[in-house]
């Protein structure tokens, strides 16, 4: 399966062009310098999205990178704990057009006789690992032949996504993210997987998390599923909101990822994205906030209950909605009509596992 999309739009490609060239101009000269590991991890983060979607770039949009990619063996070198930054950098820019001497091979090589993958703790460490190396055709875990089954049993466990858990949200969309090379084979996910994506989407919905829907959203649509219309268009209108300020004092911790995963998420469904004009100095990314999410008043009541408090959402449900404000009942309201699976969701989402010991 091949899921590659493209951000060109044939009437926009030029205003396009124009807004991706300053915004990787931003990030890689105005934003932070290239010794704080922040700018590794933002800069890598751009080059993903701008690589997984094929991008159309201008001439010279890759230049102001032009010195990293002549120092990034030097630079690894010195920094090997970051060589997944290091390498992402490098081989999406080889990828993207720069540097046709093709070093993110030769760099790819030395980290596996280094043994970097070796050092990694988690599962999810090892896969992005594996993932990167692979695009130059070494396998750093042909030696773990278990990994992608660890990797789909966590996936598949869904009662841990029906609770309020982002690590392990974030955890589930990049194991869709790597089995699936970012969009470009089917990561066969199986059924439990899928509604895994599902209870977490609906928990990031009833938070009014942009940065984590907007992940799920791509995953879904890497495994080959379309996401609920009603989250993609929460989505759309949520990124037309964010605020781009051009200020050379201006703090950059901002929604920056917020800001390239919503766009992302936009651009995977086949809508306009990133079509926010900014220039290629510093500049700040804000998300306008909207009401107070409904998330945690609905886990406040649930805990009030205590045992009084049931896995069926037909009967919780007026208690539930009792508990928020005319707000939140809207948002609760449109996650219920977002999935067919809110009832099953909520009886993991009720945490009543314990009531037999009571």
């Amino acid at each position: 399966m091949s899921n590659v999309i493209t951000l060109n739009v044939p009437s926009r490609r030029r205003g396009l062009g124009q807004r991706i060239s300053g915004m990787i101009e931003s990030f890689a000269h105005a934003r932070r310098t290239g010794d704080d590991v922040f700018w590794l991890k933002e800069n890598a983060e751009l080059l993903n999205i701008l690589e997984c979607t094929g991008t159309p770039l201008e001439d010279g949009a890759l230049d102001p990178h032009r010195g990293y990619l002549q120092q990034v063996a030097r630079r690894l070198e010195f920094f090997p704990q970051y060589y997944r930054f290091l390498l992402s950098i490098c081989l999406d820019l080889e990828d993207l057009g720069m540097g046709a001497e093709g070093i993110g091979e030769d760099l790819v090589i030395w980290a596996d006789r280094a043994g970097l993958p070796q050092a990694e703790l988690s599962d999810l460490q090892r896969a992005e690992a594996r993932r990167l190396m692979l695009r130059r055709g070494v396998n750093p875990m042909a030696h773990d032949a278990g990994l992608d089954d660890r990797l789909r049993a966590f996936i598949g466990r869904t009662h841990t996504f029906a609770m309020p858990n982002k690590k392990a949200a974030y955890e589930l969309t990049h194991i869709v993210f790597y089995l699936s090379e970012y969009g470009r084979r089917d990561p066969e996910l199986d059924g439990a997987a899928i509604t895994s994506l599902e209870y977490a989407g609906l928990l990031a919905f009833l938070d009014q998390n942009a940065d984590l829907l907007a992940e799920i959203c791509v995953a879904l649509r890497y495994a080959g599923r379309t996401p609920s219309q009603i989250w993609e268009n929460w989505l759309e209108r949520e990124t037309a909101l964010f605020s781009i300020a051009e200020d050379d004092t201006a703090s950059v911790n901002d929604d920056y990822h917020e800001f390239f995963v919503s766009n992302w998420a936009l651009a995977v469904a086949g809508r306009p994205a990133f079509g926010k004009a900014m220039g290629p100095g510093r500049v700040r990314f804000d998300r306008a906030r909207g009401v107070a999410s409904p998330l945690r008043d609905m886990s406040e009541c649930m805990f009030r209950l205590d045992l009084a408090r049931q896995a069926d959402w037909q009967v919780m449900r007026p208690h539930v909605q009792n508990a928020l404000s005319d707000e939140g009942h809207e948002i609760l309201s449109e996650a219920e009509a977002s999935s067919d699976k809110f009832d099953s969701f909520f009886a993991g989402f009720a945490r009543t596992g314990l009531r037999g010991l009571q």
